[in-house]
């Protein structure tokens, strides 16, 4: 209840109290302090008291490091947050090392036909992921065990989805408004770069921090490693909570397709459309609002630039996806209009799609979501192409090869979409 009184006022004064901590901070030198890869593996071998069996993570922790201490201009809070998420990643790869030598087997265990669920961000992908982890038959990455995949302590009470849900709303209070457009909670299903970011290969990191150089070296180096420990990660789950049918969910996804056809030669995949003047400025709101706190120089502009290029290569490669794919019996499509519309409708489609089986009581679980959060959750935003300098009508000719290719309505309409609409005839 104190919590109710609490939230409205940190919002109001955070973002000034932010900026005080910093300034002390700098005053006193911690920022000038670089996070050092040696000693965040150090105190991670410390803390499990044994070293790593397999060091193959350290060349990217160096790139992820030297990036945060060069470019992020990380905050006081970014700066901690930084170091407690490499030491979580590290903590969590040594309990693996461990989970392996008890259960070797647990590595022979098959990860069979996964689902993943790719497209645009905003473009109803979170949405769609939701729906089909109400069904039991399905098995959906929660929040709070990719964070903490194995158990805090061994023996006494589980407190992982009571952590996960009290740091979410810690955030919540950092960053006020994120809630709306991004509402999590320990239960949701999460996306793959959370799981790929333990071993420091993850688009996640270019999304909450300004880290060009590490991105770059990313884009060189590929995702075959990141996807191979995905399997991995998913392997541990199982080995706890049983096997079921795998549906995974990342807009990012579309950047690693090859890695994951190598490592699951029969996974199946599901492009969610939508139109990308819808997405962008919503995405870019996003990311602003997720590296706020972490970050003492905050440009929405740079953001705009970074995720309009971003998302143009990434519907490029959809487009490119769908022609080498082709459609058949392992990729799907689906119009977030046609999902928001008539969700349950849009399932049964994919289900049929894949010979699966859509049970009754997995439309009676999804029937009851739709109908208790008709906007999937979501609260009411507001955010403006020029927040982010993005011009619509340059990207409405950007994007047109991407609307075409897939018969996207448009959604917002530029000034030349109502120059080029036909005359209305009233008969």
């Amino acid at each position: 209840m104190l919590r109710g009184y609490l939230s409205p006022l940190m919002s109001s004064v955070q973002p000034g109290l932010l900026r005080a901590c910093d300034r002390f901070a700098r005053r006193l030198g911690i920022l000038q302090q670089p996070l050092v890869s040696e000693r965040l593996v150090a105190k991670a071998e410390s803390r499990a008291g044994r070293p790593f069996a397999d060091s193959a993570f350290v060349p990217a922790l160096e790139r992820l490091v030297q990036s945060y201490n060069e470019e992020a201009a990380l905050s006081l809070i970014g700066r901690a947050a930084a170091r407690w998420d490499i030491l979580r990643f590290l903590g969590n790869l040594l309990r693996f090392e461990q989970e392996e030598a008890f259960a070797p087997a647990l590595l022979q265990a098959d990860v069979e036909s996964p689902i993943f669920i790719t497209g645009l961000p905003r473009s109803g992908t979170t949405f769609l992921h939701t729906l089909l982890a109400l069904d039991l038959a399905n098995r959906a990455p929660h929040c709070w065990e990719t964070i903490y995949p194995y158990p805090l302590a061994r023996g006494g009470r589980d407190r992982r989805i009571a952590r996960v849900d009290r740091q979410f709303r810690a955030f919540e209070n950092l960053s006020p408004g994120i809630g709306n457009l991004h509402p999590l909670t320990a239960m949701t299903p999460q996306e793959c770069t959370e799981i790929c970011a333990h071993v420091f290969q993850s688009l996640r990191f270019d999304t909450t921090h300004h880290v060009p150089s590490y991105q770059a070296w990313l884009e060189d180096n590929g995702h075959e490693a990141a996807f191979r420990f995905h399997k991995r990660f998913l392997q541990h789950l199982q080995h706890q909570n049983g096997v079921g049918q795998w549906v995974l969910k990342c807009p990012d996804h579309i950047f690693t397709l090859d890695a994951i056809r190598t490592v699951y030669p029969d996974a199946r995949f599901v492009f969610v459309h939508r139109d990308p003047l819808s997405v962008l400025p919503s995405v870019a709101k996003l990311t602003e609002l997720i590296r706020a706190p972490f970050t003492r120089v905050l440009d929405p502009l740079q953001i705009g630039h970074q995720v309009s290029e971003r998302w143009d290569e990434g519907a490029q490669l959809i487009v490119q996806a769908s022609q080498k794919l082709e459609s058949g019996p392992g990729i799907f499509h689906i119009h977030y209009a046609e999902l928001t519309a008539e969700p349950m409708a849009s399932v049964a489609a994919l289900y049929a799609h894949f010979g699966m089986t859509l049970s009754e009581a997995a439309r009676q679980a999804i029937g009851k979501f739709i109908l208790e959060r008709p906007r999937g959750g979501y609260g009411v935003n507001r955010y403006s192409f020029e927040d982010s300098g993005l011009d619509p009508a340059q990207l409405r000719e950007r994007f047109a090869y991407y609307m075409s290719a897939f018969g996207i309505a448009n959604e917002v309409k530029t000034r030349a979409d109502r120059r080029a609409a036909p005359a209305l005839t009233v008969a």
